[in-house]
């Protein structure tokens, strides 16, 4: 079976998903997609968990298939450049954090067309990555409204994970969260407090240090 009858099959099985007030909704808020079925979070990823039964027991699968020449891999760089909203959102879900390469997360990161698959990008997959500190430092300090938003969903994550930033790494987050904080992009700015406030959660020391930091831009947030 190739990959684009695979993509195909999927796609039609969105039709069985259409959530037509759902997808009004996403309109009405300025996200036109080239084609929007409405599906909910919870139906895509039911459908990634379906997709990934595919390749551990093909007999099993919605396909039928007996044998497949291409891996998760390769559907999920097929389903991406779909310029279709669930076929990204699964591309997302069904990525292998630890085979996509930093110049494909670039790519991916250019081509962003919402809020809505950025923060996809960040939470099913970006989180995730083994370069993912590497990347949300790079992107909060970029000028592009879903670079930032990436980079602060993911540090998010890292330190709701534990994961601790150098004293490197802590400066420099605290210059981007501050700069974000003032900056235009409402989208970002709650992400930005969103990391703020995990980063508090760390430890005293950054508790205090997320106090100082707020207060020097006159920000009481804790």
């Amino acid at each position: 079976m190739e990959i684009q009858d695979v993509v195909k099959d999927i796609k039609q099985s969105f039709r069985l998903m259409m959530d037509g007030a759902v997808a009004q909704s996403m309109r009405d808020k300025g996200l036109n997609y080239h084609l929007n079925w409405g599906a909910t979070l919870p139906r895509l990823q039911a459908k990634a968990q379906e997709i990934k039964a595919m390749f551990n027991d093909s007999e099993r699968s919605a396909f039928n298939v007996s044998s497949l020449m291409f891996n998760v891999y390769d559907l999920s760089i097929a389903l991406w450049k779909e310029n279709v909203r669930e076929c990204k959102i699964l591309a997302t879900m069904l990525m292998p954090p630890d085979e996509i390469l930093p110049e494909v997360v670039d790519i991916w990161q250019e081509q962003i067309p919402s809020q809505e698959i950025a923060e996809q990008l960040a939470f099913n997959l970006y989180q995730h990555l083994p370069f993912a500190a590497e990347k949300a430092y790079q992107w909060i300090a970029s000028d592009k409204e879903y670079d930032q938003l990436c980079g602060f969903h993911v540090l998010s994550r890292l330190f709701m994970n534990g994961q601790e930033p150098n004293e490197r790494g802590i400066n420099e987050y605290l210059d981007q969260a501050l700069c974000a904080l003032q900056g235009p992009y409402p989208s970002v700015r709650k992400a930005a407090l969103q990391s703020l406030q995990r980063f508090a959660e760390l430890g005293i020391l950054y508790e205090r240090l997320a106090k100082s930091a707020t207060k020097s831009i006159d920000l009481d947030i804790f």
